[in-house]
Parts: structure tokens; C-alpha cells; sequence
């Protein structure tokens, strides 16, 4: 097979068109993503037998994503994860953000970059995505320059690029916040997860951060070595129940460094996560219930995808012991992960 971007029609928005780019390489691999919300809406990746199966939730159709969805395939920000209170304080000035879950500032806000309409350059391998986030958009200060650019390689890796500029300081957090099943079908409770991590945040009942940091040693949270996912959940308690997790990863900023590690036995499809990103918010489709009716026909239930997104901490804009979120003029914010898919 040769390795090809090409792009089709996605519908329209106010008016705009909309456009689906499909990436493939010579291994037959091929990623959808569309410049609304950068949304990867297919990601077909090979089996043990070298069959094709899409391994990522969400829609065929464009009108389905503009009803509302819980950020399938999505960038998030300008700051992924909450903010306590939708409330922050830099360089001595209060900033209020709409409130989209609950007690906090949810993935940007109301109209973050997932319901964005992106302007698109595509490559032989690659389509960069570009936004200008205008200044005191969702409540954020600056005008902010933002790009994603998604790779295919012919190692079956899907690597984001990611780059930000901002002419006034402000917090920026990004993060991809794709839905993988490997199995593509049913639910995600016997795949296997192992997380090089040995400390994770903890969070109130709002899941916002309580500001400590915690070891996973003898706890639920401790993917240290290979454990199925829903082998623990009852021992988590909450609800809904299941990983909704900020955990610390102990690569230290190298991409090259397996981050995270998931294994469908079923299938024989592995997924490997690298990133330059200090924690991973590890999240398996607690709120899905059912309501959602997406390709195919396949009914997302609970527990039916999970999420690995590569982050700096929630809230870490309100906890200055955090790992810092403050991008100043000037600077450039880089971040790079990568999924990387394999068969076992």
C-alpha cells in the first residue's frame, strides 16, 4: 500500500464546510480525524491476524457530534481537566470560567477547542491543525495561538504534536481525549493495564485534586504490573464506578519512555503511550450510560472505552506545588505523545 492523506466532505458548520482528512500508511493503518474539534472519529488498527478493527468511540456523521457528545476523539482546552470553582488568580488577578461540571471548569468550558473549527494543512503524512483562541475567550486570558499536528508513521504510531503561543500569561493544558476499545466492541473491564506510575492525586467528591500527592502501592491504582482493568473496581468505591485518575508518571518528560501500556487478550492488540506530559488522567467511560448511539449502531454503555490523556495536573493552576501550567509571553508550549499500536 502507498501512504496517503487525503481529504472528503464532513458536512457543514454556520455555514463553513467541514472536512474529514483520512490518513493512511503502508501498512494499511488508517486515522480519521476532522478539523472540528480535531475530533480522530476512526482509527483502524490490525489484530493478531492482521484484521482491521476500529479501536476508538464516536460517530459517522457530523450531526452527531454537534448534538453534544462527552469529548469523544477531541482536543481539550485551553486547560484539560477541572479548575476548582471555574476560579484562578495570576499575577495578582482573579479570572472567573463558566462552570460545565458541576463545582469546576470542565475541558475549556462551554465552547472549548473541542467545538472549534480548526484550519487544516495537510501533508504526505501528517495534517497540521491550527486555532487562534482570541483573548478572554471562555474567560482565558491572551490571545493564544495553538497547533496540533497528527502523524501517521508506518510504525502504526499516532503522534501528536503539540505547539502554543500566547501574547499575555495564561494557563494552557492540552490534551487528546480519544475513546479506545481494542477489542471494538463490548466492554474495556479485561483489558490488561500497566501504568509506569507510582503516585497519583487525589480528588474530592468534586474530583478536583486535593492538593496531596499519594503512593499506589497496596491501593486499587496500582498498575505497576499488569492488572484488567475492572478486576478492582468495586474495591475503588464512588460512583459512578470505575478510574476517573490523574496518575504520576515516572518518565520524566521523555516521549521515548512507554508511559502507559494496554493489552486486549482477546484480540492481541496492544496500545502503547509515550508523552512528554507529567501525568496521564486514566478514564474508563464511568458516565457513559447507554444514551448514546454511535457507529454502526453500537450502544456505548459504561465502561464500554477508556482514555489515557496525557496532561499537566488538574487544577494546577489554583495548587502552585503542582507542576507549572503558566504559559508567558515569549515562551512556547510543546508537548508530544504518542500512541503506539501493536499485536501480541
Amino acid at each position: 500500500m502507498k501512504a496517503s492523506v487525503t481529504k472528503s466532505d464532513f458536512g457543514k458548520l454556520a455555514g463553513k464546510p467541514v472536512d474529514l482528512y483520512t490518513l493512511t500508511n503502508k501498512r494499511g493503518m488508517i486515522c480519521k480525524v476532522t478539523n472540528y474539534g480535531t475530533i480522530i472519529t476512526e482509527l483502524h488498527v490490525p489484530d493478531r491476524t492482521g484484521k482491521l478493527g476500529d479501536v476508538v468511540l464516536g460517530f459517522d456523521n457530523l450531526t452527531d457530534y454537534l448534538r453534544g457528545h462527552p469529548y469523544f476523539g477531541c482536543t481539550v482546552g485551553r486547560f484539560a481537566n477541572r479548575i476548582a470553582h471555574g476560579r484562578f488568580t495570576l499575577d495578582e488577578k482573579g479570572y472567573k470560567l463558566a462552570m460545565n461540571n458541576g463545582a469546576a471548569a470542565l475541558h475549556g468550558g462551554l465552547r472549548g477547542f473541542d467545538k472549534q473549527l480548526w484550519k487544516a494543512s495537510p501533508g504526505k503524512d501528517c495534517v497540521k491543525f491550527t486555532y487562534t483562541s482570541a483573548d478572554g475567550e471562555e474567560g482565558y486570558p491572551g490571545k493564544l495561538e495553538v497547533s496540533v499536528t497528527m502523524t501517521l508513521t508506518e510504525r502504526n504510531e499516532l503522534v501528536l504534536d503539540y505547539g502554543a503561543k500566547s501574547n499575555k500569561p495564561t494557563p494552557v493544558n492540552l490534551s487528546n481525549h480519544t475513546y479506545f476499545n481494542l477489542a471494538c466492541s463490548g466492554d474495556i473491564k479485561d483489558h490488561r493495564l500497566i501504568l509506569a506510575s507510582d503516585f497519583y492525586t487525589p480528588v474530592n467528591d468534586d474530583l478536583i485534586p486535593t492538593g496531596e500527592v499519594r503512593s499506589v502501592q497496596k491501593t486499587a491504582l496500582d498498575f505497576t504490573k499488569p492488572v484488567p482493568v475492572g478486576v478492582r473496581f468495586s474495591k475503588l468505591g464512588g460512583k459512578p464506578l470505575g478510574y476517573d485518575h490523574n496518575f504520576i508518571l515516572r518518565s520524566g518528560g521523555n516521549s521515548n519512555a512507554i508511559a502507559a501500556r494496554v493489552i486486549d487478550p482477546k484480540s492481541g492488540r496492544v496500545l502503547e503511550m509515550m508523552t512528554t506530559e507529567p501525568a496521564v488522567q486514566f478514564y474508563t467511560g464511568n458516565f457513559l450510560d447507554g444514551s448514546i448511539t454511535g457507529k454502526n449502531g453500537a450502544v456505548y454503555k459504561q465502561h464500554t472505552g477508556f482514555c489515557l490523556e496525557a496532561q499537566h495536573y488538574p487544577d494546577a493552576v489554583n495548587q502552585p506545588h503542582f507542576p507549572n501550567t503558566i504559559l508567558r509571553p515569549g515562551q512556547t508550549y510543546t508537548q508530544k505523545t504518542i500512541y503506539r499500536f501493536l499485536a501480541s
